[in-house]
């Protein structure tokens, strides 16, 4: 497969609409955090704007100028105050809207935006756990989610949403050693898919217990490819109410708090070391839209939990203390209250280009770290 064509694969066009939807949403939820605890102190905010580029229409609503703008990549608010004032070939700090404001009050404004992001995704971890529960993996199981048409898997019989118990008779431990490392049992499968020989699936469906015996000749390349099945650990749900619900998306979002930092510490890591080998904790626009697209083919709640993984991210990213981001300009305010007098105008204009020039070396980055896997 040639490197466009590996592009073209992943740019699905249900994943790249849907990643479009779901980032214009989370932007435009920021922005109006930002705008509404702007209004909210007296701050005029001189215009609104859902996608960037062009204007295509744009209507005045309460002194402020709603855009609609061409490309659907986001979104932005001008927040008087916030911006230097250019009177001709002049520029100077300005002294009114947000200026004016005390660092609580700016403060608040720019935290508005990212915790936003973070209420997003806290109430939609919150419906999805109060609506299909909180699933726990069992490893002494094997979950079949899908059986390809026309696979060895469909000839055998097997169903999508059977439970394997047993394996040549012998039921799945917790966890198996091979090859000097520890992995659980529902892994297992593959494992005795790369040898030979006549083998037996033990199953539940439907709560009666079925045994299939077949003949396996191994190939390379895994027995998911081809036996034809996509599958993964058992699953135990326990039931939530709603304040058991939002006790536990409390939980995860906490517990995703060193995990996201983790995440960001190695992506700067190999950027500043030029490292493009790809991880887990960080993908790019293109990895975005692959995730999407098997979201989107599994069904709206797990498209839904996506949408609170990219709000999560979007959050935090956005608390980094970098000058430019949200976390930056709030760190500059608490500079300025040390200090016991704010940063000059052209001291802070030049900390915010050099963050904002940052951001987008990383960016690019990891762009071009997205498109270096399909080389």
């Amino acid at each position: 497969m040639s490197f466009f064509q590996g592009i073209a694969s992943a740019l699905t066009p249900a994943g790249l609409i849907w990643t479009l939807l779901i980032i214009t949403a989370a932007t435009f939820l920021h922005e109006l955090a930002h705008y509404a605890l702007a209004r909210w102190q007296g701050v005029k905010v001189s215009s609104f704007s859902i996608g960037m580029g062009p204007v295509l229409g744009r209507r005045t609503w309460r002194g402020t100028e709603w855009r609609l703008s061409l490309l659907p990549i986001g979104g932005y608010v001008e927040i008087d105050g916030m911006a230097p004032d250019i009177e001709g070939d002049s520029v100077r700090a300005p002294t009114r809207g947000f200026a004016s404001l005390g660092a609580l009050g700016k403060i608040a404004v720019l935290l508005a935006g990212p915790l936003m992001n973070l209420l997003v995704a806290f109430l939609i971890i919150t419906a999805t756990l109060n609506v299909n529960g909180l699933s726990t993996p069992i490893d002494t199981q094997i979950s079949v989610s899908q059986v390809l048409p026309d696979s060895r898997a469909q000839a055998l019989g097997l169903q999508a949403g059977d439970t394997i118990t047993a394996i040549d008779g012998q039921p799945l431990p917790p966890t198996y050693q091979e090859a000097g490392q520890s992995k659980p049992g529902w892994q297992r499968l593959a494992s005795v898919l790369a040898v030979s020989g006549p083998h037996t699936l033990t199953l539940k469906r439907a709560g009666q217990v079925r045994t299939i015996s077949f003949d396996w000749t191994a190939r390379v390349g895994g027995a998911q490819q081809k036996l034809g099945v996509a599958y993964g650990p058992g699953i135990s749900v326990t039931p939530l109410n709603l304040p058991q619900a939002a006790g536990q998306a409390g939980k995860t979002l906490v517990n995703a708090i060193p995990q996201v930092l983790n995440a960001f510490k190695n992506l700067f890591v190999r950027f500043f070391t030029l490292n493009l080998k790809t991880d887990e904790g960080v993908v790019g626009p293109v990895g975005t839209v692959q995730v999407v697209s098997q979201a989107a083919s599994l069904g709206g709640w797990t498209l839904l939990g996506i949408a609170a993984a990219i709000n999560l991210s979007l959050g935090f990213f956005n608390l980094l203390p970098i000058p430019g981001l949200d976390g930056g300009r709030i760190l500059l305010v608490i500079v300025g209250v040390l200090r016991g007098r704010p940063l000059t105008f052209t001291q802070e204009q030049a900390v915010t280009a050099a963050g904002f020039g940052l951001v987008m070396l990383l960016t690019a980055f990891v762009l071009v770290r997205d498109l270096a896997r399909f080389f």
